[in-house]
């Protein structure tokens, strides 16, 4: 079942295993976060899009019996998520597809989910310092894929009043707020991530509502690990319940 270079990594939490592959894409805490962060009813039809290797529809599928899909434009990592949704026996329920988001109109009728998760490249295309290898330019900056077809791609696919769960860098905030109001997706709820007390804050999660009112709720802020390098008792929920 395993390729080259992969192996077995356990959702803790959720007692999933999933396929990694460092020379390709290991999830970070920010989808951990996300997947923590996202709110499932019962009735939601939900679609992750740039799912990488479908770290996110596991860990959601934790939270009910939906049927989840994700959008992945790298092939490899739409395999990598393929196998490790039939090794955990929710091929049934857990579908990718191997697409750019550019394209959703195409293949996809407006206005067919309730809640769209992305955990979206952080970086411009023209940041200094990028990963050298190529899959991991392709995740972690926008080559490929820009903040705005991300939020353009999330209208088309929410109904009105459906919801978009995003974790970006907390240095981009306002390229976020903005281009989600401009896309008519009212920002809604957002929550900073600190990796300690005395640190500024690395990370954002983001609610936002399609066609929603205007309002944003701040929330608590979120430390990932206490002044003694341990995890948080908020981060310890995270990983192991």
């Amino acid at each position: 079942m395993l390729k080259d270079n992969e192996r077995l990594d356990l959702l803790i939490k959720e007692d999933l295993k999933i396929i990694q592959n460092d020379d390709v894409f290991s999830f970070s805490t920010d989808a951990l976060l996300l997947g923590d962060f996202t709110e499932i009813r019962k009735k939601d039809k939900i679609i992750d899009i740039c799912s990488g290797n479908g770290v996110i529809p596991l860990i959601l599928s934790h939270k009910g019996s939906q049927t989840i899909e994700g959008i992945e434009i790298q092939q490899q990592l739409v395999d990598m998520a393929q196998r490790s949704f039939k090794y955990n026996q929710l091929d049934d329920r857990l579908l990718m597809h191997h697409m750019d988001v550019k394209n959703v109109y195409h293949y996809f009728k407006p206005s067919q989910y309730t809640v769209v998760t992305c955990n979206p490249p952080y970086f411009k295309d023209n940041q200094l310092h990028q990963h050298q290898k190529e899959a991991h330019k392709i995740a972690r900056h926008e080559i490929l894929c820009k903040l705005e077809d991300c939020l353009m791609a999330a209208r088309h696919l929410l109904k009105q009043g459906g919801r978009l769960y995003m974790v970006h860098r907390a240095e981009r905030m306002m390229d976020v707020l903005t281009e989600m109001r401009r896309v008519n997706i009212e920002p809604k709820r957002l929550t900073f991530v600190y990796s300690k007390h005395d640190r500024d804050a690395q990370t954002i999660l983001i609610e936002g509502r399609k066609s929603g009112n205007q309002g944003l709720d701040i929330t608590k802020p979120f430390y990932i690990y206490q002044e003694d390098g341990t995890y948080s008792k908020e981060m310890k929920g995270i990983y192991y319940g």
